[in-house]
């Protein structure tokens, strides 16, 4: 089963949510739509289940063209942040719901039904209503009849972001063993990096309602292709700065430099950007080869295994985050060292070049 979408844009007014995009999605693993909040990921989500208006392309479901059927006729099933359940109707007779819809036989209503809240732990609660449930039975119901209905496309738009840290865990370690073997393509939409990481499968990083890199999750988290999908892939953000390069050395604004190697060593002398992630500079100065910056921190906070501490370089902002509890504070200057072989390097327009 695949979900494809050709050269689809939409538009709202004059303004372009969705930009001229392209992406085929395949069953077999999660498909998961990365970005921040206001990215694009839910009108991508809305053009494929057929609720908004394409303003130009194709979506195409199994190589037939969708693009103008309504929701219904796609066979899709669709999972939001909130928990939509009707609050007159039972559990069962929620997960039941598309099934009566769709003119099922009560026998195999209720073989469905009784599988899908066996997976997902609710057949104790089948005769409760929605207001006896709580917030991650409620979605878990939401989830069942997902699965219930063997839809040929499952979209899952932030579905586990208003539960509790320990639901948000629990259901997302299942999410793919729940969708696994079932032949529907399952799109998932986070803004969360680690999130992502954790589902596997492939990932398309959005920014500014495009698709900026598309592939499997963890080659593109090792191997953005351009800065935006540097950015989309970090949490803290990834650290950036501008370089100047001048034979084999490169020299940060802030009075530093070191001498390049690799790919970067063979680049044309000029003006660059570095991007490296938070994990590669660190408080503590424990491998050769690294580079010492000295920042003025700003904000520091802990989590209890790791600390990170915001600290102003130059013109520039910079984000550690290590390991353990360090102590800093705020207002003090603290040395930090990068680690230079972790560093992106990217040409002016963008675009990975080291």
């Amino acid at each position: 089963m695949t979900v494809e979408l050709r050269n689809v844009t939409k538009r709202m007014g004059a303004i372009e949510h969705i930009k001229d995009t392209s992406l085929k999605l395949e069953s077999g693993h999660f498909n998961v739509l990365l970005g921040a909040t206001g990215s694009g990921k839910t009108s991508l989500i809305k053009l494929m289940a057929g609720l908004d208006p394409l303003a130009s392309g194709q979506v195409l479901m199994e190589g037939q063209d969708v693009s103008r059927l309504s929701t219904q006729k796609r066979n899709i099933s669709l999972v939001h942040q909130f928990f939509i359940n009707y609050p007159h109707m039972t559990v069962y007779e929620n997960i039941a719901s598309p099934l009566k819809v769709a003119g099922m036989a009560k026998s195999e209503i209720a073989g469905r039904v009784e599988e899908a809240a066996k997976i997902l732990q609710l057949t104790p609660m089948l005769h409760r209503r929605p207001h006896e449930l709580s917030g991650g039975q409620q979605q878990r119901c939401a989830l069942a009849r997902a699965i219930a209905k063997e839809s040929r496309a499952v979209f899952l738009d932030e579905p586990l972001a208003n539960l509790d840290y320990k639901l948000r865990e629990e259901l997302r370690d299942q999410l793919p063993e729940l969708f696994a073997g079932r032949g529907a393509v399952v799109v998932y939409a986070t803004s969360e990096p680690e999130e992502a990481l954790l589902l596997g499968g492939r990932v398309a990083l959005m920014d500014d309602g495009r698709v900026t890199q598309f592939g499997p999750t963890a080659e593109i988290y090792r191997e953005p292709g351009n800065l935006d999908a540097a950015r989309v892939f970090s949490d803290p953000p990834i650290n950036t700065a501008p370089i100047v390069k001048q034979g084999n050395l490169a020299m940060l604004n802030a009075g530093v430099s070191w001498e390049l190697t690799g790919a970067a060593a063979g680049l044309s002398d000029g003006e660059y950007n570095i991007a490296i992630r938070p994990h590669h500079v660190l408080p503590v100065n424990g491998k050769a080869g690294t580079v010492k910056l000295t920042g003025q921190v700003q904000v520091t906070e802990l989590s209890g295994s790791e600390s990170s501490a915001h600290f102003e370089m130059g013109s520039g902002s910079w984000v550690s985050l290590s390991a353990g509890v360090h102590p800093y504070e705020v207002g003090e200057l603290h040395e930090f060292y990068m680690d230079p072989s972790a560093c992106y390097v990217f040409a002016p327009d963008g675009s990975r070049v080291a």
